[in-house]
């Protein structure tokens, strides 16, 4: 029999899998007569005898298509095959393929769910069950189609099975020997965890797939996660003891929360203070979500565990959860934390990344720190790139060289000119920021604020800050301009103050707020807008004790400069004199400029990643706004929120 390289023996696969079959107790609800069954399991054999080339090639008469490899194959070992996973009881042979020709309604049933603008997966979902050749004879309300509409570079068909009792589209199969691959781990995972009083199954597939989940979590903690991952896929698919847990690991830290489950390494109180917090975390994040389904996932577990992940809800909640490991690890962490907390994420990452071949797991199924996830700090540090790079450094006492840090894993860029670009907060309107030099990010308030006591908020996310100050805020004026400004390190000597979202420039109305700065130096830049549908302006003043030292404003199409400007920040080699306005693209490009002039000129930068990702301390500074003048009018608004 010619196979292709990729594919297996029929015959020793339809063997074993007939022979694991007859092996497990009978099914009371089988729906085929019991008489062939004990056959089968006497036999133990749930094929059929093989059809002949002359019964295949008039098969393919009648259809008028040749059949793809694999199908065909498997009819020379075997011509139709009994109870294909959990709910496939019949698999047609040659005498019972038919084209299925919408015999269930399904394509009728999918063209009504379509939109004027349906995607080619809509459409495929319908078309399939027009012109697919049907395979299930008997079953739990299971449909089977070979689509010849769906055909790769080898001739196989993609098969294509919907449950009416899943709720979920069709699922796809790349060919017959996958799609009979995925039944075979049904048939495992179905009998994975006995029932009571009888016996696992234990067989040569459960033993080489029990050895290879072995091998995977060795090779997963010295590194080699992508073929620990593709080993533990295909046992999870077998339904084999932790080969689930294992693998929703490393899905966490790669980002596919959607394909981490709750398994039975969750509700292990050896494991849960590391994995539970992140499975609490995303229950967290869906706000409307109710307590209830935490409690249905945790189904199972003991009463400690179930108490813990409601106790950690309420700190996940309230943000207060902090994560906290042992050893010398856990010392990385609160270093981490710190420096994760003025807005280095770079180098808290970096912290703990040196730390990881000392971090020691809870247990031999612990592939890796997770805790860290749900904490407020340390969880915005994780990136796809970075969940790669914990995942291929040796841990838990294996060896191996830690690999060194990619450029991918970075999450911040040099300098400031990141700021100009279009996706970063403040793009609508326009962002301010202050920076002092020789002051720690806690003594911003002190400075930059009105009255004493005046302190930083606990760390949120920008989005957090602004919702509660939104709601906080009693009255607007034009000439009472307050910034809710985000805190942290600009460099080794310099802390920042940021706005994200500030109003339009509004040069004859502002007024510094940085008088109060003893005697730091201060640069003060409020730049934007950056959208089509206003004229750029840029604002640049630095001070020194509250004196302004010099200063240059592009707004309205003018330039006002004012004192003894640096030559690398003077606005000539920005703006040149009779300069035309510029396009949405060059005044983009002058921003980015100079904005580079200015990091160069004080050697700062602002961390991209804690300011638009991460949480940061924030504060409400003194007005942007000079008081009103001589016969000028103040105007304010009086704002009243109540709940829904």
């Amino acid at each position: 029999m010619t196979t292709h390289p990729t594919w297996f023996s029929w015959s020793s696969f339809l063997r074993d899998w007939s022979g694991e079959w007859a092996d497990t107790p009978a099914d009371d609800a089988t729906v085929t007569p019991v008489e062939a069954d004990e056959v089968a399991r006497r036999e133990r054999w749930l094929g059929f005898p093989a059809a002949s080339e002359e019964r295949i090639a008039a098969l393919e008469e009648r259809l008028g298509r040749r059949l793809p490899p694999s199908y065909r194959e498997f009819l020379a070992v075997s011509d139709g095959w009994r109870h294909a996973g959990g709910f496939i009881t019949l698999l047609a042979g040659t005498a019972d393929a038919c084209w299925h020709r919408d015999a269930s309604g399904l394509a009728e049933m999918f063209e009504g769910f379509l939109d004027d603008d349906p995607s080619p997966e809509e459409l495929r979902d319908v078309a399939v069950w027009r012109r697919g050749l049907q395979l299930d004879v008997q079953s739990d309300a299971t449909r089977v189609v070979l689509d010849p509409g769906d055909v790769d570079e080898d001739g196989e068909w993609a098969v294509y099975t919907w449950a009416s009792w899943l709720a979920a589209p069709p699922r796809r199969f790349p060919d017959f020997a996958a799609f009979m691959r995925a039944m075979h781990g049904e048939f495992h995972r179905l009998r994975a965890r006995a029932a009571d009083g009888e016996p696992e199954l234990a067989c040569t597939t459960t033993r080489r797939l029990d050895a290879q989940v072995e091998q995977a979590r060795i090779q997963a903690l010295g590194g080699e996660w992508e073929r620990a991952g593709r080993a533990l896929e295909e046992a999870a698919e077998y339904g084999r003891p932790a080969a689930a847990g294992l693998r929703d690991q490393m899905d966490r830290l790669l980002g596919r929360t959607n394909l981490a489950h709750a398994e039975e390494l969750v509700t292990d109180p050896r494991y849960a203070p590391e994995l539970l917090p992140p499975l609490v975390a995303e229950h967290a994040a869906h706000r409307h979500r109710d307590d209830t389904v935490l409690t249905y996932r945790l189904r199972g577990a003991g009463d400690d565990v179930v108490a813990l992940a409601h106790t950690l809800l309420e700190q996940v909640r309230s943000g207060t959860y902090r994560y906290t490991a042992a050893g010398p690890f856990g010392e990385a962490v609160d270093r981490a934390r710190e420096s994760a907390r003025w807005g280095d994420t770079d180098e808290a990452w970096r912290t703990m990344r040196e730390a990881l071949p000392l971090w020691q797991p809870l247990g031999p199924d612990h592939l890796a720190p997770l805790g860290w996830l749900a904490d407020p700090l340390l969880g915005p540090l994780l990136t796809p790139e970075r969940g790669r790079e914990l995942l291929s450094a040796p841990r838990g006492g294996q060896p191996g060289e830690p690999r060194r840090e990619s450029d991918a894993a970075r999450s911040d860029p040099e300098g400031l000119a990141w700021l100009a670009d279009q996706a970063t907060p403040g793009a609508h309107t326009s962002y301010r920021f202050v920076l002092v030099e020789g002051v720690e990010p806690q003594e911003l308030p002190g400075l930059l604020a009105d009255g004493k006591g005046t302190g930083l908020d606990e760390p949120m996310t920008s989005f957090e800050a602004r919702s509660r100050w939104r709601q906080e805020r009693r009255e607007v004026s034009v000439f009472d301009d307050r910034a809710l400004v985000a805190v942290g390190r600009a460099a080794a000597r310099w802390s920042f103050a940021f706005d994200c979202d500030g109003p339009l420039f509004a040069p004859q109305q502002f007024g510094s707020p940085v008088a109060a700065c003893a005697d730091a130096r201060t640069v003060v830049v409020w730049a934007g807008p950056r959208d089509r549908n206003g004229a750029p302006f840029f604002h640049l003043s630095v001070a020194r004790g509250g004196a302004e030292l010099y200063t240059f404003t592009c707004a309205d199409g003018e330039v006002r400069r004012a004192g003894p400007i640096p030559p690398g920040l003077a606005p000539d080699r920005f703006f040149g004199a009779g300069k035309k306005r510029e396009g949405a693209e060059a005044a983009i490009r002058t921003e980015r400029a100079l904005l580079e002039a200015v990091a160069d000129e004080f050697g700062v930068r602002l961390p991209r990643h804690a300011i638009t990702r991460g949480r940061l301390h924030t504060f409400t500074t003194r007005p942007w706004s000079r008081p009103p003048g001589d016969g000028e009018a103040r105007t304010a608004a009086r704002l009243e929120w109540r709940p829904n």
